[in-house]
C-alpha cells in the first residue's frame, strides 16, 4: 500500500461532537451485544474516537486508575497551561521593556 504525501492528499477536517452526542454513543456501546467497532461503523465514526469516549466516560464515572484525569480536570489543566503560556509571554515582554529602558537611562 502506497502512502500519499499529505500535501497532495486533501486533509480531512476534524469533526467536533457535543458532550451529549458522545454520551449517547457511549450508552449505545454499553447495550448488550453492541461492540465499540459496530457502533462506530453504524455511526460513521472512527473506532479509536469511540474507544476514547468510552474510556473517558469510565474515568468520569470514577472508574479510572491512578493518574487518570476526569473531563473537568482535563479542561482545568488545559486552561492552566494556556494561562502559564500567556504569563510567560508577558514576563518576556516585561524583561525586554526593562532592558530597553535601562539602556535608555544610561545613554
Amino acid at each position: 500500500m502506497r502512502r500519499e504525501n499529505m500535501s497532495t492528499k486533501s486533509k480531512r477536517k476534524r469533526r467536533q461532537f457535543t458532550d451529549e452526542y458522545k454520551a449517547e454513543v457511549v450508552r449505545l456501546c454499553e447495550q448488550p451485544g453492541k461492540t465499540v467497532f459496530a457502533v462506530a461503523r453504524e455511526l460513521g465514526l472512527t473506532p479509536s474516537a469511540v474507544t476514547n469516549w468510552v474510556r473517558q466516560a469510565k474515568i468520569d464515572a470514577g472508574g479510572g486508575g491512578t493518574g487518570a484525569l476526569t473531563s473537568t480536570e482535563r479542561e482545568e489543566l488545559s486552561a492552566l497551561r494556556r494561562e502559564v503560556r500567556t504569563l510567560r509571554q508577558e514576563r518576556e515582554i516585561l524583561k525586554r521593556a526593562t532592558a530597553f529602558f535601562a539602556k535608555e537611562g544610561t545613554s
